[in-house]
């Protein structure tokens, strides 16, 4: 059994957190079919039980809270203009740096390599954060920021590039955890197969 832990704060970025979401609880429910059944859990952890507003709007429920919350194998922190708040979070921080000491896996989405250096986690680590924010993490010391590559895997320490990257996370990280091709048939059941249009002049057919 594995539970995913998804941390929660006002202006977080949408699909840092529900990309990942869905590959989560989709590699849950395929393996809550399998013989034996595997009872995985996703859960939303905030400081509050309150809604969550994210940072284009987004209202999320959260299940639990970082007082109550089951104990995690995976911590993923998004990113989002909401962790230049949530960096002077002092509380907030020590839950990260607690929390990541105890899960099998931490990891983080975007500019949640923020929270995770100024935590603790990803202090003297090797990093991935969104292209815009590179040269302002890495000028914070002692950290490596990695600028050619969508995720970059550290120890037990995973981050990704902005946004969409955290799908390519997380589909690498059930892979490590439930095998190559489990993570496959998620990324088939998903249909993730990127094709952005207009990344050439060409005609539009």
């Amino acid at each position: 059994m594995t539970t995913y832990g998804l941390l929660l704060f006002e202006g977080a970025e949408e699909l840092d957190f529900v990309g990942p979401w869905e590959v989560f609880t989709v590699s849950a429910m395929l393996r809550a079919n399998q013989e034996p059944a595997t009872q995985d859990r996703v859960v939303a952890v905030a400081e509050s039980l309150d809604p969550v507003r994210a940072a284009k709007g987004l209202r999320i429920l959260p299940d639990a809270t970082t007082a109550d919350h089951p104990p995690l194998d995976v911590l993923l922190v998004p990113g989002g203009q909401g962790t230049r708040r949530e960096v002077e979070n002092r509380s907030l921080l020590d839950w990260i740096a607690k929390t990541s000491a105890a899960a099998e896996w931490t990891t983080g989405v975007c500019t949640g390599s923020l929270l995770l250096h100024e935590a603790g986690p990803a202090k003297g680590r090797r990093v991935a954060t969104h292209w815009s924010f590179e040269d302002t993490l890495e000028a914070r010391g002692d950290i490596t920021v990695v600028r050619d590559a969508r995720y970059v895997v550290d120890g037990t320490l995973v981050t990704s590039q902005g946004v969409s990257a955290g799908i390519d996370m997380a589909l690498w990280l059930i892979g490590r955890l439930h095998g190559r091709d489990h993570a496959r048939t998620v990324r088939r059941y998903i249909q993730y197969e990127p094709a952005p249009p207009y990344l050439a002049d060409e005609p539009v057919v």
